[in-house]
């Protein structure tokens, strides 16, 4: 358990996932500021995962397999320099990580590693997550933290 301090009523850890769509970047913004006024620490943390359609339709050549990969490391890098930029000029103890893998299963991975207080995702766009369920909804149901889905 960890240690009282006087006013600190809120999370001391926040997990934001985004991966750069216009929702997730909300939820970054509210996750950083929310952070600031807690006096928190804020992970930012941001999955890169291969598109499925790569593999289909001939777009398997070595050359396009590594175009995309360079593009999302591109988006990563990106990511981490606007989370540096912006901590730094709001006076922000936050940190960026990027992974590999299964959104999902990563994000649960980094707030169970960072022993988040919180998990800030932004609202899905995708039609089909009405049917299979959003990443904000099956991290709901996994009931290990509190999460605050973003619009």
């Amino acid at each position: 358990m960890g240690q009282f301090e006087i006013g600190r009523d809120g999370p001391s850890l926040v997990v934001a996932a985004v991966d750069g769509s216009p929702s997730s970047l909300r939820a970054g913004a509210y996750a950083a500021g929310l952070a600031r006024r807690q006096r928190s620490i804020l992970v930012v943390a941001h999955v890169i995962t291969t598109p499925a359609l790569l593999g289909v339709a001939g777009a398997t050549t070595i050359g396009a397999i590594s175009s995309v990969d360079e593009t999302l490391d591109g988006v990563a890098d990106d990511l981490r320099r606007q989370v540096e930029t912006e901590a730094a000029r709001i006076g922000l103890d936050a940190r960026f990580r990027a992974e590999r893998g299964d959104a999902y299963t990563e994000l649960v991975r980094i707030a169970n590693d960072e022993r988040a207080d919180l998990v800030v995702v932004g609202a899905s766009a995708r039609a089909g997550h009405r049917l299979v369920g959003s990443i904000a909804v099956r991290l709901v149901r996994a009931g290990r933290w509190p999460v605050t889905v973003v619009p």
